[in-house]
């Protein structure tokens, strides 16, 4: 009906005017904005690219500017940079950084590394070293502990702690909590990246008429800076939920050009396959991609333990010769 397209323009014109009132007032006045913006987004190399570019007015900016750099590195799984280029001597906020890139760097010394971290933890923190709770918490988060995530990112009020914790109380299906946390991100700065970023995921989460206004957070923003994986990947989430498989496929085709390997792309399009009726051997393709590139992320292992499960229970049911 004509009101409610009438309605779904206007929510998408607010939307546009938010990230321009954001870009143009952090713009102005924030160096580092697109150094920022583009990291979480998921533009890391046009974050590189710019903290490389970028010359920061003080020692501080400076800090926030390699901390970012490092962290893009990190997503680009570029983990010898990082471990190489931050000295013991590098302030607190580095040296979490340098955490996060040896835990990913090195299985065999992860339970080492999370022991170390269990020992900080415990001793009374320093909250306003917002990168250590938030390094801390990305540990923890890998090491499938959550509640220990969600621990230290509580100590935390920045808009990027609050942003994980909504990520995280999705994963464990606490929509109620994650709505509070949005709650609050909006009362700090409504228009900033990182909230309309958090409002997307949890309208996504809510569903319904809520999955249009999602898909206009990601595509205003792929529309306004850059079509990213990270976009893409909630624009297709938006058309799966809304059972738009067609739409769906289009953007995870985009994602899969972008990166033929990337794992939250190729899981999606595991399950658009499935809904398009696709031959078993598609589907069992980008399982094999999956599996080469990225054997222990949790959706293989997890896939993996339901494989052995079903196998083990077909050896009981199986017919005795």
């Amino acid at each position: 009906p004509e009101c409610s397209r009438r309605a779904l323009r206007g929510r998408r014109r607010r939307v546009r005017g938010k990230m321009a009132a954001a870009a143009a007032g952090q713009g102005e006045t924030d160096e580092l904005f697109d150094v920022r913006n583009s990291f979480y987004i998921g533009a890391f190399q046009a974050a590189i690219n710019e903290a490389q570019r970028v010359k920061p007015s003080s020692p501080e900016k400076e800090v926030e500017r390699d901390i970012f750099l490092y962290r893009a590195y990190i997503a680009q799984k570029k983990y010898g940079v990082v471990l190489d280029e931050i000295k013991p001597s590098s302030c607190p906020e580095l040296q979490a950084v340098r955490m996060f890139a040896e835990y990913l760097s090195n299985e065999s010394q992860r339970d080492t590394i999370v022991a170390e971290l269990d020992k900080k933890m415990a001793k009374s923190m320093d909250a306003s070293n917002t990168m250590f709770l938030l390094m801390a918490a990305s540990v923890y988060f890998h090491d499938q502990n959550p509640d220990a995530a969600l621990r230290a990112l509580h100590q935390g009020d920045s808009l990027e702690c609050m942003a994980m914790t909504i990520q995280i109380l999705l994963k464990l299906d606490r929509l109620d909590l994650a709505r509070k946390e949005l709650k609050k991100m909006q009362e700090q700065d409504e228009d900033a990246t990182l909230t309309q970023l958090a409002t997307a995921w949890v309208n996504l989460a809510v569903g319904g008429e809520k999955l249009q206004d999602a898909y206009y957070i990601f595509q205003e923003m792929a529309d306004k800076w850059s079509s990213t994986l990270l976009l893409l990947n909630g624009q297709a989430a938006c058309y799966m939920a809304q059972s738009k498989w067609e739409d769906a496929e289009g953007v995870l085709q985009e994602a899969l050009d972008k990166d033929s390997s990337h794992p939250e792309t190729l899981i999606n399009l595991v399950v658009l396959s499935q809904h398009l009726g696709k031959p078993p051997e598609v589907t069992n393709r980008y399982l094999s991609q999956l599996k080469d590139a990225h054997r222990n992320h949790p959706f293989i292992k997890e896939y993996q333990t339901k494989e052995n499960d079903f196998d083990r229970l077909a050896l009981q049911y199986a017919p005795s010769a």
